[in-house]
């Protein structure tokens, strides 16, 4: 009888296959149970990151001893008459046209008038009719006046007639004075230049109806005196107080790129206008080559003090307050400080500060309305802080 096979070795070797899966099945649960603990830390760090707020640096600007205003401005003629009809009737001729440089007294057009024609000589009748009445009542006067001592006149009579000779050399000067007025109008047929100057402006041409006036009429020619010409510049109210007659100032034209031109501070208006809260400033400039025309836009800028302590942010920085103003300063750990500030003048996009913070501060632009004060934050840009000499 063959002997039976040997059970035992074979049992022991399973247990050693199933101790090594278990092992091996405690490893990969380990492994995986610390990979969760690790991705959980990173979670937690990634979230904790991401409940700090980035904020950005604002660019802070510090002037030098003085700053530059730049406004738009308006070219005027220093002296400039819209000219129109003094009397009715059609442009006979006109001599000068636009771009004519005319010297004072000039003729510029001719107007008929034949209604005005007849009416100077019905007033030239008028006045040899009255001196020819003068001279009749003068003889009777003197002769009635001369009947006196033979009592062959009454006295009455004598006065009557002396009266009427009165009488008539004031019907004569009423005559000449009418003769004279009419003798003026006549003149006004002939347009001449006021001045010495261009003409700038024509406005009619042969044929037209003229009527007299301002009201009724139009303007016939414009002549402007451009040897000098002034600028006219609004200047907002917070820059008003630094701005003096005999300043100086230059100016640009777009046509000239690059070109400036000089001219200096002559008046100011000296009240504010309540819709733009600015104030009329003029200045002059020499005109003598005649590149600056009438009505030309061009950007004035003037020279202003400058205050030493003065730093420029923008606009976007400034955090209104129930008692001012505030702005948001990182300190050197990254935390926000809330500091309070005194302005300056508005520049628009940026606005001046004058006390509460210094040019080497971190200043955060457009902080979010949740930021309080020291909550620490990350910079998302480098630090854009600059002090530039203006």
């Amino acid at each position: 009888m063959p002997p039976e096979p040997t059970i035992a070795p074979n049992l022991h070797r399973l247990k050693l296959v199933g101790i090594i899966a278990l092992v091996l099945a405690g490893l990969i649960a380990a492994i995986g149970i610390a990979a969760r603990v690790l991705d959980q830390r990173s979670l937690a760090h990634w979230t904790d990151d991401q409940s700090i707020p980035s904020v950005s640096l604002a660019a802070l600007q510090r002037g030098g001893k003085t700053d530059f205003l730049t406004l738009p401005g308006v070219v005027q003629p220093y002296t400039r008459a819209a000219i129109y009809a003094r009397v009715d009737g059609y442009l006979k001729k006109w001599i000068v046209d636009i771009g004519a440089h005319v010297k004072a007294g000039q003729v510029l057009a001719l107007i008929d008038t034949p209604d005005l024609d007849q009416q100077f000589e019905q007033a030239r009748a008028d006045l040899a009719t009255a001196r020819a009445n003068e001279r009749l009542a003068a003889l009777t006067a003197r002769r009635w006046i001369a009947l006196l001592p033979s009592n062959s006149v009454s006295q009455q009579s004598a006065d009557e007639k002396a009266g009427d000779e009165a009488a008539k050399k004031t019907i004569v000067a009423a005559a000449q004075a009418k003769l004279s007025q009419l003798a003026a109008m006549e003149s006004f047929k002939t347009i001449v230049a006021p001045f010495d100057g261009i003409v700038t402006a024509r406005k009619t041409d042969v044929g037209a109806l003229i009527n007299a006036g301002r009201s009724s009429g139009q303007e016939l020619f414009e002549v402007s005196d451009l040897t000098r010409v002034r600028i006219y510049v609004q200047v907002p109210q917070a820059f008003s107080a630094e701005i003096r007659p005999g300043a100086k100032a230059t100016f640009q034209l777009p046509q000239y790129p690059g070109r400036q031109f000089d001219a200096s501070v002559v008046t100011l208006s000296h009240a504010l206008e309540t819709g733009s809260r600015s104030m009329l400033v003029e200045l002059q400039a020499a005109n003598a080559d005649g590149l600056l025309p009438a009505g030309a836009y061009c950007q004035v800028r003037f020279e202003t003090a400058h205050e030493a302590n003065a730093v420029r942010v923008p606009a976007t920085a400034l955090v209104p307050v129930d008692r001012g103003v505030q702005v948001a300063v990182l300190g050197a750990d990254d935390k926000v400080m809330f500091r309070s500030v005194q302005l300056g003048r508005d520049f628009g996009d940026t606005v001046e500060i004058v006390a509460g913070i210094l040019p080497s501060d971190r200043v955060i632009d457009s902080p979010p309305e949740a930021l309080h004060d020291g909550e620490k934050v990350n910079v998302a840009a480098p630090h854009a802080s600059s002090n530039k000499e203006n």
